[in-house]
């Protein structure tokens, strides 16, 4: 009883007096799709009252900007919730969250590459999943109500996770032999262990994935740390860029040409002038076999602009092309900052 009195009274207080004092008035944003739904429960409410004065729906204008709101589902409900976590968006943004459904988890999966693991992080999503109209009638415990929550969130990290171990060739840490033999062999055939004898290439490249000849090898851990980082900056400049290109739309959309001219050109040039030309480099050394160093490449760019590459280089003109990303990515961290602040104190 006392909770529900203390209910009425917090409603009460979010509402105001009209001019005549004999009608409480209430203001609040809702969904266009849910107006209908509102002046049902409104009219019933008045009906189950045996209210005497009917309740009014009124739609009112305003210059102020509605708040964001993004319809979810069961499946969306936990990547919206990571996102909100971080920020909400203002008003007709576009939602990161409809493209985090796909490079939060991947992401994930490509740190958590295992497919043992993977199935077994599949069989507790598939568990929370076929058990969830008995779960979401039950008061869980705080860690179980967490996982409950995210249970599509852990379902799509188990399938990358399984697509990425067998990339990695990792079941458990122990790397199988599932798409055939692999593409090195001793190179004596006297030789009976091959994890410590030289081995040489008689076949063709293993079909999918990491061979599993690289497990226990000398070479092993500089083989598989270069192809994971190498891996991991693709994936994270792509992403990078991907936001920057969200925000060209976001402004096209707002009919913002200021941010397009100081923001997007400025943030896409600088990103792409060092780290896009270090994925560039890096698509070029793995489709040519080149032996070029691209840490030397990266940092004697900035410290020695005209020095020679040597047996660094891995393209024609690329002394040219590294001069022209020198030049253009500190360029554009001044025409980034400076034109929208001179341009905000001017309008303040």
């Amino acid at each position: 009883m006392v909770k529900k009195e203390k209910a009425v009274y917090d409603t009460l207080n979010m509402l105001n007096f009209d001019v005549t004092k004999k009608c409480l008035v209430g203001e609040g944003w809702c969904p266009i799709f849910a107006k209908s739904q509102i002046e049902d429960v409104l009219q019933r409410a008045t009906l189950h009252s045996n209210s005497q004065v009917g309740i009014i729906f009124h739609e009112m204008d305003t210059i102020d900007s509605p708040p964001t709101y993004f319809r979810t589902d069961k499946f969306t409900n936990a990547f919206q919730e990571i996102v909100d976590a971080y920020g909400v968006g203002r008003y007709e943004e576009i939602n990161p969250a409809v493209y985090s459904v796909i490079t939060f988890p991947f992401l994930f999966a490509v740190m958590f590459g295992d497919w043992g693991h993977g199935i077994c992080l599949l069989l507790g999503a598939l568990f929370l999943i076929l058990r969830e109209k008995k779960l979401s009638s039950q008061k869980l415990d705080s860690f179980t109500e967490m996982a409950f929550g995210g249970r599509y969130v852990i379902l799509l990290m188990a399938l990358f996770s399984i697509y990425c171990g067998l990339i990695y060739n990792e079941f458990f840490s122990v790397p199988f032999h599932i798409f055939g033999k692999s593409a090195y062999a001793c190179r004596e055939n006297s030789c009976s262990d091959a994890y410590t004898a030289g081995l040489v290439k008689v076949r063709d490249p293993y079909p999918f994935g990491v061979d599993p000849s690289w497990r226990g090898s000398r070479s092993e851990l500089p083989f598989l740390n270069s192809l994971k980082m190498k891996m991991s900056i693709l994936m994270g400049v792509s992403q990078m860029n991907l936001g920057i290109l969200l925000s060209y739309f976001d402004a096209k959309f707002h009919k913002n040409a200021l941010d397009i001219r100081y923001q997007f050109i400025p943030q896409l040039i600088f990103l792409n002038s060092l780290f896009g030309y270090l994925s560039l480099l890096i698509l070029i050394k793995w489709c040519t076999g080149s032996k070029a160093d691209l840490y030397h490449v990266m940092i004697y760019m900035f410290l020695d602009p005209a020095g020679d590459l040597g047996e660094n280089q891995l393209f024609w003109g690329q002394k040219e092309l590294q001069d022209t990303f020198v030049a253009s990515g500190p360029s554009s961290c001044s025409m980034d900052a400076l034109p929208k602040a001179f341009h905000s104190k001017e309008t303040s």
